[in-house]
């Protein structure tokens, strides 16, 4: 499988479609804004509002263009940006579903693609940290966990995926 051939249209769970694509510097605002509501919406459930305040004002425009830089970045795309995550070779940054098409598949498809992409480059395993919000995620997709951490964010679990 080559890298582009995963950067075509996508079959999500219930059917539909959605399009993984590379980030490009003109998305900045849309998955901000995306970030942000994600955080506000679901991340406020785990998290006490002080951490929220501080995370929303660490993924800016210009962070997430900065951080597309620095990493791979892809977006999702099913009527505008409904899905964002990054990788550094093995491991996962900045994972983000809109909450209105949480749970459809869109999370799964975008960590399927940049587990493929790593495959691809020769890693034999994924890491990812993830929020407390996140953590049943991950590890309904197959992740363990490896350690658990506190940040600037507060709780962080770390865990890996052996790829295929």
């Amino acid at each position: 499988m080559s890298a582009g051939s995963l950067l075509k249209a996508d079959h999500r769970q219930d059917g539909s479609m959605a399009t993984i694509r590379p980030f490009d510097s003109p998305d900045a605002p849309a998955v901000a804004a995306l970030i942000e509501r994600c955080l506000r919406e679901v991340n406020s459930r785990d998290y006490p509002s002080e951490v929220i305040e501080r995370m929303c004002d660490h993924f800016t425009e210009q962070r997430i263009t900065e951080l597309a830089i620095q990493r791979q970045m892809v977006v999702a795309e099913d009527d505008g940006i409904v899905g964002t995550v990054s990788r550094d070779g093995n491991k996962v940054y900045t994972m983000f579903v809109h909450p209105r098409v949480a749970r459809r598949g869109i999370g799964r498809l975008l960590m399927r693609h940049v587990e493929a992409l790593a495959a691809i480059d020769g890693y034999d395993h994924m890491e990812t940290g993830a929020s407390i919000t996140g953590h049943d995620f991950y590890r309904r997709l197959g992740y363990i966990d490896v350690r658990s951490t506190e940040t600037e964010f507060g709780l962080n679990y770390i865990l890996r995926r052996s790829l295929p």
